[in-house]
């Protein structure tokens, strides 16, 4: 047996290097060293230097707000220049300090030379939550302190039922709550039983995303709040139903980035133009989670209660059978009108 780290394991290790500020390597014929320029210091930012020419690897979208060319598709690259400092990068990375740092260009692009170990970084960035711009250098140095990662890793994972248990719940007396953990170490997620649903007839399913400024704190700036309990009632009255709880806080993109969006929504951007600020894609969430969950827990059909016709596809792309949309319209404000809008019209959302 083996008690070296597996490629899945390395990858968890190296989302937690990444959101302490500590690079990681990618084994390419020219190993690629990469640091989150959120979380980089002034002493490793000179320590990259001296290994070689410091770049800089951006989403599409984040490139499109700084209007630097975007050679390689969905990501862009440019050189550090060798007067930046660490505030350089973290003001290039983050939206918030457009403003109070505006001074951070011109931009020299960069388009030569193989693309896969960076676009890698930003994939690896965004599923450590952390603002999709990474700090990267080649070089041949020895560097066996840091965690190495193979040049192909997988980065969809599948997970393990830890423990189900009878959950009494205000508005559902007859609940089960079911506990699953990826293997790759990430968040856990979570499937609410409501009575017995039969597994033989399409079962009253809500997806919902975990919102804590809605499900917790009562925001009034959104919908889910009001969307997890109305599920929840539903299901009671039916009498059946399964409601999986994703841990995919803001869409995907993590609560510390949902809370950056919120500060530049009060700049008057509205939800997808402050996501592709920065750099992220209007829906980060992973609907194949969702999907093996069900699976697992023997549904192959369901009512799915959402306003969102994208779901219902996605789910359908992963084998289930959606034979009904169920609208779930609750919980408009005058404080969500403008969110709730921006999702009609920009993502298709029905009201």
């Amino acid at each position: 047996m083996s008690l070296s780290p597996s490629p899945i394991e390395l990858r968890a290790r190296a989302l937690t290097d990444l959101r302490m500020g500590l690079p990681v390597v990618i084994n390419l014929p020219t190993p690629l060293v990469i640091c989150a320029a959120e979380t980089i210091t002034e002493e490793r930012l000179v320590s990259l230097r001296s290994l070689g020419e410091v770049q800089a690897v951006v989403s599409r979208w984040r490139a499109v707000t700084l209007k630097i060319n975007v050679y390689d598709g969905d990501i862009a690259r440019f050189a550090v220049p060798i007067t930046a400092d660490a505030k350089w990068c973290h003001a290039v990375a983050d939206p918030i300090m457009d403003m109070s740092y505006p001074l951070k260009g011109p931009f020299q692009g960069i388009r030569d030379d193989e693309i896969e170990g960076h676009r890698l970084a930003v994939e690896l960035l965004k599923a450590a939550q952390l603002l999709p711009m990474a700090i990267t250098v080649q070089t041949n140095q020895e560097l066996s302190n840091l965690t190495r990662l193979p040049e192909e890793i997988i980065l969809n994972t599948e997970f393990k039922h830890i423990v189900s248990a009878l959950l009494p719940l205000q508005l559902a007396q007859a609940g089960r709550l079911h506990v699953y953990r990826p293997h790759d170490g990430g968040d856990e997620h979570y499937a609410i039983e409501i009575g017995v649903p039969d597994r033989t007839s399409p079962v009253l399913t809500r997806l919902h995303s975990a919102c804590f400024t809605g499900d917790v704190l009562g925001s009034l700036k959104c919908d889910c709040g009001s969307q997890l309990n109305g599920a929840l009632e539903q299901m009671a009255r039916e009498g059946a139903g399964v409601l999986l709880y994703l841990n995919q806080e803001g869409r995907g993109i993590g609560l510390a980035n949902k809370m950056r969006a919120y500060k530049l929504q009060d700049q008057g951007f509205d939800t997808v133009q402050a996501n592709h600020r920065l750099g992220f894609e209007d829906d980060e969430r992973d609907f194949k989670i969702g999907a093996d969950l069900l699976k697992s827990l023997g549904f192959s059909s369901m009512r799915l209660m959402t306003n969102n016709p994208q779901k219902v596809l996605r789910l359908q792309d992963q084998g289930l059978k959606v034979v009904e949309r169920v609208p779930l319209i609750v919980g408009q404000t005058d404080q969500n009108h403008n969110y709730l809008r921006t999702k009609a019209e920009k993502s298709g959302h029905l009201f």
